[in-house]
């Protein structure tokens, strides 16, 4: 932190819970959801068992952060779509290497295909003001030749994900804009997402904006659970934070000129403690209602809103040591952390 190409299948996930069984269910004709699945702890589960906790509780897609062997092998014949990321620490080869970039996808991609269905390569991961940020494009480019020449670029796009500090502005969500300091990186790889049909990755967590500002954000706009409009931008209505940071991006593109690039949440969740309202119950009370509400879009882009939850487990060796270490659904025993309800 800090979320059909193959079938074009739309969906949403709803949850049915009891204590202690974790089910997700899908319903209607909105798109995919996920959860992410983080490895930074030391208490985990083998993947072979957390991919089969992704079957048996309907989870119908996740984004793996490195191309983790045993997961993808897991991950045979499952169904379930993968958007598969690009460790910052092979960003450098790939972007400098096209050879580099074909090997990759040929050991992470094309020799498990097609039994394994992959959605999306994700290059980097909130790098656009790290040490990577300059080798994140080329990277993207060179990963974008390799699946040109395996005649896959139509069903697996190349991305990124940013986080919100790439916006300069957000308030209100009509002015949002991308920050002056991030935008000699960000306006090409927007330019290539645009030209490619893919879409910018944004984690998104009303979680930090709320416990950075108690006094000027309500917990209920963080959590959905706001009675009514909160914000009035012109003729768009807020009642949550949400909506408001996703349109705030969509804003700063159209500003860019590429008002046609999709913005797909590749993370967003809400610690269970750490910090100031991190408690299992905001967690429960976040995420159910995420769940209900990716069905209306946001108030610019009504429709649907594809969105990955952060995420399948607790990190308890992710630095640094806080609400970091929070966001899981599950507990390493794979039992449920919380129960939610549609």
């Amino acid at each position: 932190m800090s979320p059909l190409i193959f079938l074009n299948i739309e969906l949403v996930l709803l949850v049915i819970f009891s204590a202690s069984e974790f089910s997700f269910t899908v319903s209607g004709s909105v798109k995919s959801n996920g959860v992410c699945y983080g490895e930074n702890g030391d208490n985990l589960p083998p993947p072979s068992e957390v991919i089969d906790l992704y079957k048996s509780n309907n989870i119908r897609s996740i984004r793996l952060y490195g191309p983790n062997q045993d997961a993808l092998k897991a991950l045979k014949n499952s169904n379930i779509p993968v958007i598969l990321g690009v460790p910052v620490s092979d960003v450098p080869s790939l972007a400098s290497n096209p050879s580099a970039a074909a090997s990759w996808i040929q050991n992470n991609v094309l020799s498990f295909l097609p039994d394994v269905t992959f959605r999306y390569i994700t290059v980097g991961n909130q790098q656009i003001y790290g040490n990577e940020a300059g080798n994140i494009l080329p990277a993207m480019q060179n990963v974008q030749k390799a699946l040109q020449s395996a005649g896959l670029q139509d069903r697996i796009k190349v991305s990124t994900a940013v986080g919100t500090d790439v916006l300069g502005s957000s308030y209100p969500p009509s002015h949002g804009t991308f920050a002056f300091k991030a935008l000699p990186i960000l306006q090409p790889i927007i330019d290539f997402l645009a030209a490619n049909g893919a879409p910018l990755r944004v984690n998104v967590y009303p979680y930090d904006s709320y416990s950075s500002n108690p006094n000027d954000i309500s917990i209920d706009y963080a959590l959905f659970t706001s009675p009514g409009t909160v914000v009035t931008n012109g003729q768009l209505q807020y009642q949550n934070l949400f909506d408001a940071i996703v349109d705030a991006v969509y804003s700063a593109l159209e500003l860019s000129g590429k008002s046609n690039v999709a913005v797909v949440v590749s993370e967003t969740g809400w610690p269970s403690e750490g910090g100031l309202a991190a408690t299992a119950a905001n967690a429960q009370t976040y995420v159910s209602n995420l769940m209900k509400h990716v069905v209306s879009g946001t108030p610019k882009r009504p429709g649907s809103i594809e969105a990955y939850i952060f995420e399948m487990f607790d990190e308890d060796i992710k630095q640094p040591q806080g609400t970091e270490n929070h966001y899981g659904l599950f507990y390493p025993n794979k039992q449920p952390k919380y129960s939610l309800s549609s």
